[in-house]
């Protein structure tokens, strides 16, 4: 009798576990990209080129003394240049005729118009002035007080016929024209300094003689308050004009 022996079944060898190697994940490389963020871009601002935007523009460039002097300067040189433009027909035919022009009188021969003109019309000063165009001087040949004296430290003084003045250029050119100009008084010479110390306010000037494109000099007469007629008043300084020019 054949007894099969009984094979007993091995248990399975024990396996350690395999590890798996697990990739550590790669270190994320960062790049910093800087992106500039879109600046907002100022809004255009329209120029003003109206001339009340031309001077507030200017206006705001102003901001030290330097470009103030400067703006000073540059509108003096302007004005004189335009001034200088606009009359020069009557500046010139007045001095290439300079040697044909009617003298004034001799100063003796001043003083009784003088003195009449300043009788008739209440005046506080009265000036006669000898004009040389050529040069744009102006002599002072007589100065009368309001009582018919004579200011002789005044007399003999010179200055200019045109200077920065605007008033005193604009009256040049109106006794060119034959005109008598009337208007307030504003100082701009050691001669209107004197007549402003004797209270004048308002001045007429007129040409000696009075006839358009005769200029030898010119009469003018001051006073403390505007006259009432103007007109008349015009017409009697004519008439001194006339009476001290010799021709």
């Amino acid at each position: 009798m054949v007894t099969a022996k009984k094979t007993t079944a091995k248990a399975p060898a024990k396996v350690a576990p395999v590890k798996r190697r697990t990739s550590k994940p790669k270190a994320e490389q960062t790049i910093n990209v800087s992106v500039a963020a879109p600046t907002a871009s100022k809004p255009e601002t329209k120029k003003d080129d109206s001339a009340l935007g031309k001077v507030i523009g200017l206006i705001e460039w102003v901001d030290n003394p330097f470009k103030l002097f400067t703006v000073i300067l540059l509108s003096f040189l302007f004005f004189a240049g335009y001034f200088a433009w606009d009359s020069r027909q009557v500046i010139l035919h007045a001095i290439t005729t300079q040697d044909k022009m009617p003298q004034l009188a001799k100063q003796e021969n001043l003083l009784a118009p003088a003195r009449s003109l300043m009788k008739d019309v209440d005046g506080l000063v009265v000036l006669v002035h000898k004009a040389n165009l050529t040069i744009n001087s102006r002599t002072t040949v007589l100065a009368l007080n309001a009582d018919g004296s004579r200011e002789k430290s005044i007399e003999g003084s010179v200055t200019s016929l045109f200077n920065a003045s605007a008033d005193r250029n604009g009256a040049m050119i109106a006794m060119l024209n034959g005109e008598v100009l009337c208007e307030d008084f504003n100082p701009s010479s050691k001669v209107g300094e004197w007549g402003a110390k004797q209270g004048v306010k308002f001045m007429c000037r007129g040409s000696i003689p009075p006839e358009m494109g005769k200029f030898a000099g010119y009469v003018a007469i001051g006073f403390k308050d505007k006259p009432e007629d103007i007109a008349a008043l015009k017409t009697r300084i004519n008439l001194a004009a006339t009476d001290m020019s010799e021709e």
